[in-house]
């Protein structure tokens, strides 16, 4: 019985500490005679006509970073780039290609820009896929846009490939 119980901690719980929303008083009073449960989650909307994922309302995971779950507003800076790196936990790299003008020269540049974006677990994000990330406050030192949309991978190109959105 002992070992079966920490299968399942180990399964569920990633965290050591125990997890909880910071939103949701845990022993609260239950109605004996109610038929529907209502779940213990609190979500929120984004807006800017950003759809909350059904992730994010039926999830389980608790992130105080989340823009749908946690105490994080987005404001500023909507972008949209290619995933490089999803190495770190929870945290994404996002390239941005842009085109800078010479004047000298009447041409244009290809340039680049890296971005790191915290990835809420309710976006199942994997390196080549297009993100749209949202401005927020700083997160971390680098850290200070929030990953607020996701597109599956199109067509397989390398990391380097200069792509405009």
């Amino acid at each position: 019985m002992c070992s079966i119980i920490v299968w399942w901690r180990r399964t569920i719980e990633h965290e050591k500490a125990y997890q909880a929303q910071d939103a949701i008083f845990v022993a609260r009073k239950r109605n004996v005679n109610a038929k529907k449960v209502k779940p213990m989650r609190w979500v929120k909307n984004v807006g800017l006509g950003i759809k909350t994922p059904d992730a994010a309302i039926e999830g389980t995971y608790v992130d105080k970073k989340c823009p749908f779950t946690g105490n994080v507003s987005i404001r500023g800076k909507i972008l949209k780039g290619l995933v490089t790196s999803t190495k770190m936990k929870r945290t994404v790299v996002v390239r941005r290609d842009y085109l800078h003008y010479i004047k000298k020269y009447r041409r244009f540049e290809k340039r680049h820009k890296n971005i790191h974006a915290h990835c809420s677990p309710c976006f199942a994000v994997k390196e080549g896929d297009i993100v749209t990330i949202g401005q927020c406050r700083p997160l971390a030192k680098t850290v200070k846009f929030n990953v607020v949309a996701h597109e599956a991978q199109r067509a397989k190109t390398g990391k380097k490939t200069f792509r405009m959105f």
